[in-house]
């Protein structure tokens, strides 16, 4: 069967032909929307603000991101970077694929039974724990890093974080479109971020 066929392969075809075009990587927002625009079929075409679509067009790009990476890199053709904030596509290096051959977030999203097993309530406990997992010094790396403030040339204080909250909520609230989930986790990356520089 010509793999072409397969959703999840098309998918991740439309991706690479994406992020060919834009050489310095696109966020997972960027790539959504992009796809919606090329009207994609393989992702749902429903508001992100209901918090189990999010989860759920996430995770099929995900998905097909990790195929798409396993492609290239068996290919040797180039090396994928795969991040919420910035995913690239880099020169393949040989050596590459010895550095992460387990890769538990690999495991996970080529695990089609996770798609299918989440229900809304699966999706509150995930967001939940993932700032349950970011307690200590990496809650305060996670928060500037969701405010893309981590490699701020300047030093922080809490107005130029507060500027940066005002913006960003401006931008995800579900009113302009935006996302509940993300505006919650903006929120409470507002209030960690305040713990330490207020």
């Amino acid at each position: 069967m010509n793999d072409t066929l397969d959703p999840a392969h098309d998918l991740a075809e439309q991706l690479h032909q994406l992020l060919l075009a834009a050489p310095a990587g696109l966020g997972e927002y960027q790539l959504i929307q992009q796809l919606k625009q090329r009207h994609c079929t393989h992702i749902p075409h429903l508001p992100l603000t209901d918090k189990l679509v999010l989860f759920r067009t996430h995770f099929l790009l995900f998905n097909a991101l990790y195929l798409l990476r396993d492609r290239l890199r068996s290919r040797q053709s180039a090396h994928l970077v795969i991040d919420p904030l910035c995913i690239q596509l880099l020169p393949y290096q040989a050596g590459s694929a010895a550095l992460s051959e387990h890769d538990p977030l690999r495991d996970y999203y080529l695990d089609l039974s996770h798609l299918r097993d989440t229900d809304e309530r699966d999706v509150e406990r995930l967001l939940a724990s993932f700032w349950t997992r970011m307690q200590g010094g990496e809650e305060k790396q996670a928060a500037l890093e969701l405010f893309e403030l981590s490699d701020s040339p300047q030093p922080l204080d809490l107005a130029t974080i507060k500027h940066r909250y005002r913006q960003l909520v401006s931008q995800h609230h579900p009113d302009r479109g935006g996302s509940t989930a993300r505006l919650q986790s903006i929120n409470k990356a507002m209030e960690i971020l305040e713990r330490y520089y207020g």
